[in-house]
């Protein structure tokens, strides 16, 4: 005799309800490795418009953080996206390998740079770059980041340096590259020039003081004994003094206290009585700003004068008024020196320490300077006040310490020649979010020019001889003959030769009578290499120019997204790419910022070895990375229950569809019945919305917008309902096969939508499902199916989802008060107005199977429902105990039970179906 649950068609598959993906994805990477899944992807779709994320190289130095993969996750989505989707999407990752964090890792490795040549010491640092990138590599292909990884762009290699410098010509011709003495930001720890993207600012505790100049020059506009108050919190920088700056349209106020005159703005007079500790004063005359023009007063300490200038930069919002002026020590310092000729003066060394030019103070470290001069200035009777206040001061971002402004001779790369050039380029960009645009253009508009020297050894060297008067050669000629030596050679090349062997054979120059040439010792800055990218990727490999997207934090507006903005429009008048995208920083659980005294740092590393890369990508795509994002372990647990009701909801679809075959037992669309066509039509929806999220970027709508269909449409509703039919009816029964054909419709879309979000578990499942192609990765999403009918369902299955939705709270309540265990032990008396009445009784719709009850009666109006209905908007139902007795095979209560007597414990559905297939 048949055994009757061997009669019923549960699911069957071999996927696993558990994912184990710390160990599944290493196994599914070598697969891929294997096969060569990104040259396969590639050749499939060669043939298509191209779409080019240009890489943000990271730094080669140490393991990957969460931020790393956080970006290179984002890259990847919109990558895979974008190649299942009609493009053909070349992804060439890339490192920046320059710069002082290698430097510095090779000297607390032991390697002691003095003992060796420079180009001795650039090949250990290639060497360690490399180490880095290997480890780096490994790290990134674990998250399952698909790219061409055995060919990535890396700075420091020779075609790529060879772009550089043809950049550093092109620009130089056009009259954009120049070398002038203006201060700069100095690192004395890092002994080099900064830029401005390598700044960081942190609070310090700094003096603030008052400094009075008494006047040698009054010029007849004020007391000839009176004194100029100057307050600055850089008392270092008094031996650099020169001048003092007044702001022309201010009005200035001798005040006389006791027995001295000072003078300072009359609309900062009161602040500067309560700082400095005034019991009383008394204004004797007022004098507009102009009219101090070239007065001169006396430096406090030193035997030199400090000339008045006027000057619109001085405000009226903190200080006297009157601002202590050193040309070498900032910017508006310089430039209005500069307009009254003073000469540069910045009497610091490489490494912050005082030079003769400050006598007294000479090898004194500018720091340690700031409480000698506070005493010297004492000793003079200038000091009039000394306090201590905290502020934000810039800081070197490699180093951590705190960096000064020094006018130094650097090489610049104009900004203010083609200025309006680059601000119309960003007009012309995309920006995502849209906030970036406002962000990169004031940027722009505000910069001053690039610093692009630095005073170190591991760089792509500055490609400038000169001849021996000191005139400096950059020419078109020699340009060439640089970038075919390095392209050769690597620019190791340039610490190898001497300037005439790196010159072309037989060049002159008439500033060289006999022959003789030096060479530039500095190298660019980091951001140039990066910065020019551009050129070093994408015109060099042959990829589309410019990009359609480059990605990264939000940091980088002041840093890669500059600096390859200004590369760019300066070479060819537009940017390197046609959208700008990007992200914000990882920060803890509770919204602080990462770090290892906090001990709340989360390692990639650890959360797959943990969880698997699948969890920390569905993580990256559940976050709104346009702002600063948070995670922690627990939210990581929580992300990996999403997964596992995404995991055993695709389980279970397959689970029914491994007896369907698409080829012969689809049920076409038309004869699908209403539920299915509506459950289709939701689908439908759902694989539009993901669409249109995943081209505007927004990954978390993709992520939500899964996770609700899965919960609620899927497990909640339709695959529940679902059993009452794929388990009991036979093989091929019409209504059977309707719900596998949407079911497997459903699974595919799934797959294929989840591909660029969870590749290694869709890739597991696709290997169950016996498909043509290979790799689901070699597929496309699904085209978006509008049927005719559809908003017609969608008006007529809000009501009946509406009704569902009722039954489902009645059943509950009937639950709690103990009438009905499972509801298939239930009989529903529906009570409801004509407009549902009419809805209850559409033959097309089974309400019984759809609130999976075992008896549905449409018993009246509403208004006939008796007492004892639970009375709701729309209905009013009573719940009682099923009529007739269970069937042992589907477990609906019905009074056919018996009705077969070969099959006396089955309802007369069941009786039917067991006799048909099986005896």
């Amino acid at each position: 005799m048949v055994e009757y649950k061997d009669t019923l068609l549960m699911p069957k598959t071999d996927f696993p309800m558990r994912g184990g993906l710390p160990t599944k994805e290493p196994q599914i990477q070598a697969k891929w490795n294997e096969m060569d899944i990104n040259k396969l992807v590639n050749e499939r779709t060669k043939d298509r418009p191209h779409f080019v994320l240009h890489d943000g190289p990271p730094y080669a130095n140490g393991d990957i953080h969460i931020g790393h993969a956080l970006n290179k996750v984002i890259k990847d989505m919109i990558n895979r996206h974008r190649s299942m989707t009609g493009f053909h999407v070349p992804y060439v990752p890339g490192w920046d390998t320059h710069g002082l964090p290698i430097e510095q890792a090779l000297t607390n490795k032991g390697v002691n740079r003095k003992e060796m040549s420079v180009a001795q010491f650039r090949e250990l640092c290639e060497k360690y770059a490399y180490e880095q990138i290997d480890n780096q590599r490994e790290q990134f292909k674990r998250l399952g980041v698909r790219g061409d990884w055995e060919n990535p762009y890396i700075t420091l290699k020779p075609e790529f340096e060879a772009r550089q410098i043809e950049v550093f010509g092109k620009m130089a011709e056009k009259g954009y590259i120049y070398k002038g003495l203006k201060p700069v930001y100095w690192s004395p720890s890092s002994e080099s020039a900064l830029a401005e993207a390598e700044i960081e600012y942190k609070d310090v505790k700094s003096p603030s003081i008052y400094v009075s100049f008494p006047i040698k020059d009054a010029k007849g506009v004020v007391p000839a004994d009176a004194k100029f108050i100057i307050w600055t919190t850089t008392p270092w920088t008094l031996p650099a003094n020169l001048g003092i700056s007044v702001n022309p349209e201010f009005t200035y106020v001798v005040v006389a206290v006791e027995d001295k005159k000072f003078i300072i703005a009359k609309d900062l007079l009161e602040n500067v009585a309560n700082a400095i500790g005034w019991a009383s004063y008394e204004v004797l005359q007022e004098v507009k700003g102009q009219e101090l023009d070239r007065v001169v007063a006396k430096h406090p300490f030193y035997d030199r004068d400090s000339l008045v200038m006027v000057g619109e930069h001085v405000t009226a919002e903190a200080g006297t008024g009157c601002v202590h002026t050193a040309p070498g020590h900032g910017e508006d310092d310089f430039n209005i020196g500069k307009a009254y000729g003073l000469p540069v003066l910045s009497p610091v060394d490489n490494r912050g320490c005082y030079t003769a030019e400050a006598p007294g103070f000479e090898g004194i470290f500018y720091d340690a300077a700031n409480k000698l001069v506070t005493e010297k200035l004492q000793e003079v009777d200038a000091l009039e006040k000394l306090n201590f206040f905290t502020h934000s001061y810039p800081h070197d971002w490699r180093t951590k310490k705190p960096v000064i402004y020094r006018a130094t001779p650097q090489w610049f790369a104009s900004v203010e020649a083609f200025r309006d050039e680059l601000l119309k380029a960003v007009e012309d960009t995309t920006f995502t979010p849209a906030w970036g645009e406002t962000r990169l253009y004031n940027m722009i508009r505000d910069r001053g020019d690039w610093c692009i020297s630095r005073q170190r050894a591991w760089g792509v060297p500055i490609p400038v001889f000169y001849a021996e008067n000191g005139e400096e050669i950059i020419t078109s000629e020699t340009i060439a003959h640089v970038v075919q030596l390095f392209r050769e050679h690597g620019s190791n090349i340039w610490f190898q030769k001497t300037a005439k062997e790196l010159l072309p054979e037989g060049f002159t120059h008439p500033g060289s009578p006999n022959g003789e040439f030096t060479k530039e010792n500095d190298i660019m800055d980091v951001w140039f290499d990066s910065g020019s990218s551009h050129q070093g990727v994408l015109v060099e490999r042959g990829m589309k120019y410019p990009a359609d997207l480059y990605l990264e934090g939000s940091d980088q507006y002041r840093g890669w997204f500059n600096s390859s903005l200004i590369t760019s429009v300066a070479i060819n008048g537009y940017a390197p790419y046609k959208g700008l995208l990007s992200h914000g920083f990882v920060l803890d659980g509770e919204g602080r910022k990462m770090s290892k005294s906090l001990g709340n740092v989360i390692i990639p590393q650890k959360v797959m070895d943990q969880y698997g890369a699948d969890i920390l990508r569905l993580w990256v795509a559940s976050v709104d990375y346009t702002g600063d994002v948070r995670i922690s372990m627990d939210m990581l647990k929580q992300v990996s229950e999403v997964y596992r009701k995404i995991r055993n909801t695709l389980r279970f679809l397959h689970g029914n569809v491994t007896d369907f075959n698409p080829a012969t037992d689809r049920v076409a669309y038309e004869d699908l019945r209403e539920m299915d066509q509506y459950m289709y039509m939701r689908m439908q929806d759902v694989l539009k919305a993901v669409r249109t999220a995943y081209d505007r970027y927004e990954f978390s709508a993709v992520y939500h917008t899964i996770n609700n269909f899965v919960a609620i449409e899927l497990s909640s509703f339709y695959l529940d309902i679902a059993k009452d039919v794929v388990y009991i009816e036979g093989v091929d029964n019409q209504d059977r096969r309707a719900m596998q054909t949407v079911m497997y419709d459903t699974l595919q879309m799934l797959l294929k939508v989840l591909t660029p979000i969870i590749p290694h578990t869709t890739e597991e499942l696709w290997g169950y499902l016996g498909a043509e192609e290979a790799s689901v990765q070699l597929t496309d999403f699904p085209e978006v199916d509008e049927k005719e009918n559809f908003e017609q369902l969608r008006a007529k299955w809000s009501n009946v989802i509406a009704i569902r939705d009722e039954v489902l709270k009645a059943l509950e309540e009937a639950r709690n008060a103990k009438v009905i265990g499972k509801s298939l032990e239930a009989k529903l008396s529906v009570y409801a107005d004509q407009e549902a009445v009419a809805l209850l009784k559409d033959a097309t719709i089974d309400f019984a199977q759809l609130s999976i009850v075992s008896q549905f009666v449409v018993a009246g109006t509403k208004d006939a429902a008796p007492e004892n209905a639970l009375v709701l908007e729309k209905t009013a139902i009573v719940v009682e105990k099923a009529d007739g007795e269970k069937c042992e095979r589907c477990w609906t209560i019905s009074e056919t039970v018996g009705s077969n007597a070969a099959h006396a414990t089955l309802c007369a559905r069941c009786g039917e179906v067991v006799e048909k297939y099986y005896q």
